[in-house]
């Protein structure tokens, strides 16, 4: 099973049973699943959840779901994930989000996503994750850039699981290198 990691605002744990419901409504809202190729029906959800779980439990990383300390219980997942399609970027890992509209604005994003870089730069090994969007998904690439990570133009790639001409393929790359992200976790002097 994978560690639960704490910030000053959120818990990112394991998955338990009573988070299927909350991940069932997330697959199923327009505007969270908006730069996705569609929502998702109950029993796909449920797969989905069960699937991810599972490579939670075995790797010992991968979908957290996200708790605020004086809210939900369920406000969403951020992942550390090997990216699950092969491009010109790959084998990498990558740091993604899900949250539900009513924690959107919050910056509960960037800060899940600040302590998945940190575990998986300090526990992994990691010596680069990379992060990717359609392009029209401003909130997510805004959160990329919140997080220091990089983007080359050189490095977008229309997404290899969706058809020529779907109009979420072209993709933007971002990245962060072990590097970029201690130096931005570092205080500065005064």
């Amino acid at each position: 099973m994978g560690p639960t990691l704490e910030t000053p605002r959120l818990i990112l744990r394991p998955w338990r049973d009573s988070d299927v419901e909350a991940w069932v409504a997330l697959c199923a809202d327009e505007r969270v699943m908006e730069f996705f190729p569609s929502t998702q029906n109950r029993e796909q959800s449920q797969e989905t959840a069960a699937r991810l779980r599972e490579r939670f439990d075995r790797n010992g990383y991968g979908w957290w779901a996200i708790d605020v300390k004086d809210g939900d219980a369920f406000a969403g997942t951020i992942a550390i994930q090997d990216v699950p399609y092969d491009a010109h970027f790959t084998p990498a890992l990558e740091v993604g989000w899900r949250l539900s509209v009513a924690n959107w604005g919050r910056g509960y994003a960037t800060e899940a996503a600040r302590a998945a870089l940190s575990f998986a730069f300090a526990n992994l090994g990691c010596s680069e994750i990379v992060a990717m969007t359609t392009v029209a998904n401003v909130r997510s690439r805004r959160v990329m850039e919140r997080l220091g990570m990089s983007r080359d133009p050189r490095d977008d790639f229309d997404h290899p699981l969706l058809p020529p001409g779907h109009p979420i393929r072209p993709h933007v790359l971002y990245r962060i290198g072990a590097e970029a992200f201690s130096a931005m976790s570092q205080p500065t002097a005064s």
